[in-house]
Formats: C-alpha cells, structure tokens, sequence
C-alpha cells in the first residue's frame, strides 16, 4: 500500500528556520559581548569594587618631620556650602594666622582662605564657619593640611551677608583668627 502524501507547509518551515538563524546569531553575538567585556576588563564586579574603593578615605596620624627643603605647597580641597572669611581679627596669639583672598564675593563664589602655621607641621586644620553673632562655631566640610607652615584652601557658601570663618587643630584645640567675608 502506498504510503499517504505529507503535507508540505513551506511558510511554518521558513518561520522555523529563521528563528533558528536568529537564536544563532544572537548567542554568537552575546559569546562575542561577554568575551569583549572581560578581555577589555569591563567586568561588573571589578568595576563596583574599584569604584567603593577609590571612595574610601584613609588619613594618617600627622608625624614630626626633618627641616630639610621645606614645601611652598599646601594641600588643597574644595568645598561647598559653608562660607568663606575676609576681614581679620585679634585672638589670642596660638601661632595660627588666617586671611582671606576676598572681602565680597558672589554666592557660590571661590573664598580663598590662606595662612600660616607656626610649629604646626603636618596638623590637619578644620575648617569652621561662626552661627551667629555669638561665639558659637560649626565644621565647615573642609579640611586642610600645614606643609612647611603653611595652608591654603577655598570654601564656597550661598549663604548671604557676612560669614565668619576660622580654622582649628583639633588635636591641640587651637584656633586661628576670624576673618569675615560678605556673600551677595
């Protein structure tokens, strides 16, 4: 007995063997991708673990150093929000001097805070903004480090009118003059 036609249906044979070429390719393509990824290392785990660790921040204990070649150089950081000083006043001499760059600036406008530091070497220098007419000081979110006694930072604040700035070794709990610096 003669064996029963089959019915062709060429339309759901071309479907099928295009969705075989694509499934082909495309694990070509992603075999290519992952391979590229980690030969160039662009690898995701490298990456978030390079990146937690360039935030982390390590600061060592300040220690005594030779008086070969002092450095004209002092650390430098930028901030924003405190503001800045200009205007100097007396305080009781603790060796550390404060003067401001500008007496006026504009909100959000470079303060250049400079000073010297005498036997202050290496002594990490916060940096504070006054609260109000009183004696009363807050942290700045700035810090700067005495090279060869002496320091320069910047601050900028957009809080207007007269702000009063000072720095402080807060492991001797000194402090410098003020300096007063108009914003607006």
């Amino acid at each position: 007995m003669p064996e029963p036609e089959r019915k062709q249906h060429p339309v759901i044979a071309g479907l099928v063997a295009l969705v075989g070429v694509g499934l082909a390719i495309g694990l070509l393509a992603g075999g290519g991708a992952l391979v590229a990824t980690r030969v160039l290392g662009l690898d995701a785990a490298e990456t978030a673990t390079d990146s937690a660790a360039r935030q982390s921040m390590y600061l060592p204990q300040p220690e005594k150093t030779t008086a070969s070649a002092p450095s004209t150089q002092a650390t430098q950081t930028a901030a924003s929000e405190p503001t800045g000083p200009v205007f100097t006043t007396k305080t009781p001499d603790t060796g550390i001097s404060l003067q401001a760059g500008q007496t006026t600036v504009s909100p959000m406008q470079r303060i250049d805070l400079t000073g010297t530091y005498v036997g202050g070497e290496g002594a990490v220098l916060q940096v504070q903004r006054a609260t109000g007419p009183g004696d009363s000081w807050v942290d700045f979110p700035v810090t700067v480090t005495v090279s060869g006694g002496t320091f320069s930072t910047y601050v900028q604040t957009g809080r207007a009118g007269p702000n009063r700035f000072r720095v402080i070794d807060t492991d001797k709990e000194q402090t410098s003059n003020e300096v007063t610096v108009t914003i607006g």
